[in-house]
């Protein structure tokens, strides 16, 4: 499959898919319970991904479930209001929206879902119109959707074969989570979609918690299982890579850490956004790593992603002063 496709103005578009919650965090660090204040946002690997393609200038189009409730309103305000297009998000009668608490003690973040019989674990085969998939280069998914319910299962492997058959091409990050299932169910799920992956992203961490492999196993073994382009993200370290079957690596970026929150999800818009800007794979790579520290050292989800102007300012190490 190729990434040939592109919206009517002639930008590629993306795709992404995927539940968002209402997000309730203290103002400052300490346990939720002696908060006496709260902030009010939203988290979603994959809108966190959406979001951060619109502001690098990148055409994307969200999929989910909210339910017909205040933070499903806060929800899709905050995604519009980033430039998302948000015409196949569907409201649920008698479903709520998903909710996520997160605390941050003694520096490690510690996270809370309320998720179970969300209005996005009704997403299922046919939740959007495989027309949104016009003019679009990539459908992006995660291993979180499929962990919600099986009928999110059935959703993710649908809408990827669906991708395929239209030519858009899948990237999929394993984005494991071990509140949501057991290491051999999404060890079990990953394994079945990657004939249809195009683009892998696996953490490290992720990658010894499923199937046991350091960086070297990963990069040699998962391109024989379909997908082309396989990216280890390594932290801090930066990546490595095996793309059309050349090894690369690519260091990280000093980076002071406030929130490691959406990372991730920044490194993979970073990717994607690179990609489509006709980049040559290291270039990708890098770029993908400038995203991931852009991210840590900023409060949020994805409230701290650049714009294409500060992405660029920021690979060209130019000194912003700020006044």
């Amino acid at each position: 499959m190729t990434a040939t496709a592109s919206a009517g103005d002639g930008v590629p578009r993306v795709v992404t898919a995927g539940e968002t919650m209402m997000l309730v965090a203290p103002s400052g660090p300490g346990r939720l319970r002696h908060a006496g204040a709260v902030t009010l946002s939203i988290g979603g690997a994959e809108s966190n991904v959406a979001i951060g393609l619109s502001r690098l200038g990148i055409p994307a189009s969200w999929v989910s479930a909210l339910g017909e409730d205040e933070p499903g309103e806060l929800v899709l305000h905050r995604v519009r209001a980033e430039g998302v297009d948000t015409a196949a998000v569907r409201r649920v009668p008698g479903r709520p929206t998903g909710l996520y608490l997160r605390e941050k003690v003694a520096g490690a973040t510690r996270v809370y879902y309320y998720r179970r019989g969300s209005a996005a674990a009704t997403l299922a085969p046919g939740a959007f119109d495989p027309s949104i998939l016009d003019g679009a280069a990539f459908l992006h998914l995660t291993g979180i959707t499929g962990a919600l319910s099986a009928e999110c299962a059935e959703f993710v492997t649908w809408a990827a074969k669906t991708a395929g058959a239209a030519g858009v091409r899948v990237s999929y990050d394993v984005n494991y989570r071990s509140r949501l299932w057991e290491p051999s169910a999404a060890r079990a799920a990953t394994e079945a979609l990657l004939p249809s992956v195009d683009v892998l992203l696996v953490g490290d961490e992720e990658a010894r918690a499923l199937w046991g492999w350091d960086d070297e196993a990963c990069l040699e073994r998962f391109p024989d299982t379909g997908p082309s382009e396989v990216v280890v993200k390594l932290g801090a370290r930066g990546c490595a890579a095996t793309i059309d079957g050349e090894r690369l690596t690519a260091p990280g970026f000093p980076a002071r850490q406030l929130d490691p929150i959406g990372a991730g999800d920044a490194f993979a818009a970073g990717y994607l956004a690179a990609t489509l800007w006709g980049s040559d794979p290291a270039e990708r790579l890098r770029t993908a790593n400038a995203m991931g520290a852009f991210c840590v050292q900023n409060l949020g989800d994805y409230e701290g992603l650049p714009s294409r102007r500060e992405l660029a300012a920021f690979l060209d190490r130019t000194v912003d002063l700020g006044r």
